[in-house]
Formats: structure tokens, sequence, C-alpha cells
């Protein structure tokens, strides 16, 4: 399997500022791959995208802290994850992916290294099992350090999947609005049915990211602005945002940095629905302690 290059090499300055305390709220590393070896499950082998280049494009966008998500590549083996929030300086956190087997004091270990969640994936692509039993008794056993559940999945598994996140019993936070179509618009089926996701439970959140993944028409992603838009509107408190840098998979369309941020305002297109998608929100989930 051949190495690739999923990110920008010279992303652009976004036009858009973000708040003064602005959180990634969804971001990867690769690697090192010398010092953090890549999962023999991996489904792709990412060149080396470490904390050092994360950090310099956090800065270079005007962000202040990061949430780092464990990449599928990786597998359960979280060194890399933890590395980076190791070398953050206290300005990351973490969601990791866990074998069932996991022990009380490997999860105690997690959590004193700066993790706050765990993700659970359902594209067929990337992982060959998703044992929602063995899922659901990882969300139980979760629950006394506080942390979420990140789920994964594509829109038209969410019907097959709603038994599984109704009886998820922590807060739960889902990946990219669990990739609708967002040429249907607004209100077309996807995106309905999302929201009558959201409205089963006031303690699901999602995150309104990934235009380049969503978006079919390509950039501007006008498509997206207009589907997600109205999201962001209607349920403030509970939504989140990230890069997605550095674009696992995008290899063939990657998407300029700079760009996605300049997304900001097109789905969020006032101060406080900003500084809520961007600040308060991330904050109170991943520092409560400083809220």
């Amino acid at each position: 399997m051949s190495r690739i290059t999923s990110w920008h090499a010279d992303p652009s300055v976004p036009r858009f500022t973000p708040p003064p305390g602005a959180v990634d709220a969804h971001c990867h590393v690769f690697g090192p791959m010398a010092e953090f070896p890549f999962s023999a499950k991996a489904k792709y082998l990412p060149e080396d995208a470490g904390p050092d280049m994360l950090f310099a494009l956090r800065d270079r966008l005007g962000f202040a802290r990061n949430v780092i998500v464990q990449a599928s590549c990786h597998g359960t083996d979280n060194a890399a994850t933890l590395n980076g929030i190791a070398k953050s300086n206290g300005k990351a956190r973490g969601v990791v992916v866990v074998d069932p087997a996991i022990s009380d004091a490997e999860l105690e270990r997690l959590h004193e290294g700066g993790i706050r969640g765990v993700r659970f994936n359902f594209l067929k692509r990337l992982v060959d099992d998703a044992p929602k039993d063995k899922f659901l008794e990882i969300a139980r056993r979760i629950q006394p350090l506080g942390w979420h559940v990140v789920v994964y999945f594509e829109a038209d598994i969410l019907a097959e999947l709603r038994p599984f996140l109704d009886a998820i019993p922590t807060l739960l936070v889902i990946d990219h609005m669990g990739r609708p179509d967002v040429a249907q618009g607004p209100h077309g089926p996807d995106m309905q049915a999302f929201r009558a996701l959201l409205d089963s439970r006031d303690d699901i959140w999602t995150k309104v990211t990934c235009p380049d993944r969503l978006d079919a028409k390509g950039p501007p992603w006008d498509d997206f602005a207009a589907a997600v838009a109205p999201l962001v509107a209607d349920y403030p408190d509970r939504v989140l945002w990230g890069t997605d840098w550095p674009h696992p998979n995008m290899q063939d369309a990657i998407p300029d940095d700079g760009a996605l941020v300049d997304m900001i305002p097109r789905i969020a297109p006032t101060a406080e629905l900003q500084h809520k998608l961007l600040v308060a929100n991330p904050m109170r989930l991943y520092w409560p302690e400083e809220c």
C-alpha cells in the first residue's frame, strides 16, 4: 500500500477571523509512523501529519485549541493521539477508539491523558466490524468518567442505527451530521431524518463539518451552506465545528483549510452563533472545568 497525502501544502489564510478561544473540534494526527506505526488493518496509509504540523495550522487559521480524534488508520492504539495532546501545552483534548476489552485502569489512563470521548465508526469502507452490543457496554463504562460518545455513519443507515443510538446512555455527538446528501437542501429527506434524531433527545450534538466531503459540486460548497445554516440556527447549543485536517482519504480533492474556515460565517452568520459554535459549545464539552 503506497502512502498518500490528503492535506493542502500551503492553505490560505482565511478571511474570517475566529473569535478568541476558538476550538477546532475535529482534527486528526497521522504518526509520525516511525514512532507510532499504523494499524495492520488500516484501509489507507497516510504520510506523516504529526502534532507540529497540526499546531502550525491551528495558529495559521486563527484557532486556540484542538480536539484530536483518533483516526481509523491507527486502529485502537491511541498513542499518536495521546502524543498530540501531550505536546499541546494544555491546548488539546481527544477522542479515542478503544478495544471493547479495554480495562477500567486503561480508561482512567486515557482520561488523565486528556481524552474526553470514545468514537464508534460505522463506515464499512473504513472498519470491518462494528459490534453494537460491545459498543453499548463501552458507553456504559465511560459514563463515570463524564465522557461522551461520537458516532460516525452515513445517512443511508440512520434508520437502522436508531435503536442503537437511542440506547446510548451518554451525551452523543454525530460526526459530520451523519453525512446527509446536502444537494437535497435543508428540507430534504436526509436532513429531516437527522433533525428527527436531534429532536428525539436534547443531549445529541453534531459536528457541522466537511463541506469538502458532503458537497459533490465542490467549492464554494453552496449546497452545504444552504443545507447546514438552518441546522446551526435551530440547534445553536448543540453544534461543533472542525477542519477534519489532515482530511483522511481526500487525496483526490484536497480542500484548502482557509476556505473551510471561511465557510463558518455562511453557516453561523452572527457573532453569537459563531461564539457558541467555536468557543462555548466545545469548551463546555471538552474543558468544562474552565467554563
